[in-house]
């Protein structure tokens, strides 16, 4: 016998306080499409690239290999990537190619995970 499924509005066996009350919870294809970002994000490469990113307008490839200490094609892969998943924008002068970030979210995003890296190393 399977177990049956309650309805969405059903009420829950213990008390809850729901935080988000106009929060829909993710969907399949939400939580899959999230979890496809937090894989390209999860690269210590790419999030020190991203948060020299954050911090100015944009930057070209020479810079952010300087500022990484790295040289250009490693620096220039780990931004194809980046490119690819429509995190960063580029912006062609002459021969030179500048990145910035697109979404003012990515910005939050690092400064919340720095927060709580902060976070846990102070509990």
């Amino acid at each position: 016998m399977s177990p049956s499924r309650k309805p969405e509005n059903s009420p829950t066996c213990c008390p809850i306080q729901v935080l988000l009350p106009d929060v829909q919870p993710l969907s399949d294809e939400e939580a899959g499409d999230l979890e496809d970002l937090f894989k390209i994000l999860a690269n210590d490469t790419r999030l020190k690239l991203l948060h020299h990113l954050a911090r100015v307008e944009e930057m070209c490839v020479c810079d952010l290999s300087t500022a990484m200490e790295m040289n250009v094609q490693a620096i220039s892969n780990q931004l194809q990537k980046l490119s690819d998943r429509k995190i960063v924008a580029t912006r062609r002068s002459g021969n030179m190619i500048y990145y910035r970030l697109i979404d003012n979210c990515l910005i939050e995003i690092l400064k919340q995970a720095q927060c709580l890296l902060i976070d846990s190393k102070t509990k």
